[in-house]
């Protein structure tokens, strides 16, 4: 049985561990023994993976498989606000089956289709493993465009903290996503009250 967990990654799923002929009486005994954690409702970590401040999102990620990290989550893992989410925030595109995890808590939007993977990037959230991210653009000008949901003053701090840090160079690409994303309208004052 131990042979049969070392091939597994870090984190896995309870399929993946099927694959590797671990049956669910099997993975019952590894969480008895402390061989492995239970993150989610079939997502589990090996004992002996390097630690990590992000099981959460690696657990969510594992059992939403179309899902981007974004919104507050992306924010905060960008840097660009203070605050920790109290749930994992997520995108999905629209049209498609929206995952329901009730733990750890997790927020599910939806984003079009056509636009949805608009600034994907990678984010390592423990050794080895990544997943998927809106970059510090999309994040910013999706706070702009959901402001009345996250609230004017956090889609505002992150707009600044994001100008101070890329500056002018970072406008251009602020600008690019929002066109796409029909929100230039929103973005460009906003932008140009907090460069004045």
């Amino acid at each position: 049985m131990e042979q049969r967990l070392a091939g597994l990654s870090p984190t896995f799923t309870t399929a993946q561990a099927r694959q590797a002929l671990l049956s669910p009486r099997d993975l019952a005994h590894l969480v008895t023994e402390g061989e492995i954690d239970e993150l989610s409702r079939g997502v589990y970590r090996r004992a002996d993976a390097p630690e990590t401040a992000h099981a959460d999102l690696l657990a969510v990620c594992a059992r939403a498989h179309r899902a981007v990290v974004c919104g507050e989550s992306a924010l905060a893992l960008h840097e660009l606000i203070d605050d920790i989410p109290a749930a994992v925030h997520i995108a999905v595109p629209r049209g498609s089956r929206r995952p329901t995890i009730s733990y750890p808590p997790t927020v599910v939007a939806q984003y079009a289709a056509k636009t949805f993977d608009l600034g994907i990037e990678r984010f390592e959230a423990a050794p080895g493993e990544t997943i998927p991210m809106y970059n510090a653009a999309r994040s910013v000008v999706d706070a702009m465009r959901h402001r009345s949901r996250l609230g004017e003053t956090l889609a505002l701090s992150a707009l600044g903290r994001y100008l101070r840090r890329s500056g002018r160079g970072g406008v251009g690409e602020l600008q690019h996503i929002a066109r796409e994303l029909d929100a230039l309208s929103v973005v460009r004052p906003a932008v140009e009250a907090v460069l004045a």
